[in-house]
């Protein structure tokens, strides 16, 4: 049986903390940030956790 192959594409988005959760960048930072106050851009600047509902498709994405 051969093994599974990560899936690099959702490795370099996903990171997993010590404690097994997994995290991932928070959308919007990318463009239109002249209309964006600096408030919300510090708060999008956080890591977020996956959401419940995909956490087992993810982990089976890495390997997990």
């Amino acid at each position: 049986m051969p093994k599974n192959k990560t899936h690099k594409g959702t490795a370099k988005r996903i990171r997993v903390t010590g404690s097994g959760k997994l995290m991932r960048e928070q959308t919007g930072l990318r463009h239109r940030m002249e209309v964006k106050s600096s408030k919300e851009a510090r708060d999008l600047g956080r890591y977020a956790p996956v959401a419940k509902a995909d956490v087992k498709r993810v982990k089976k994405l890495l390997g997990l």
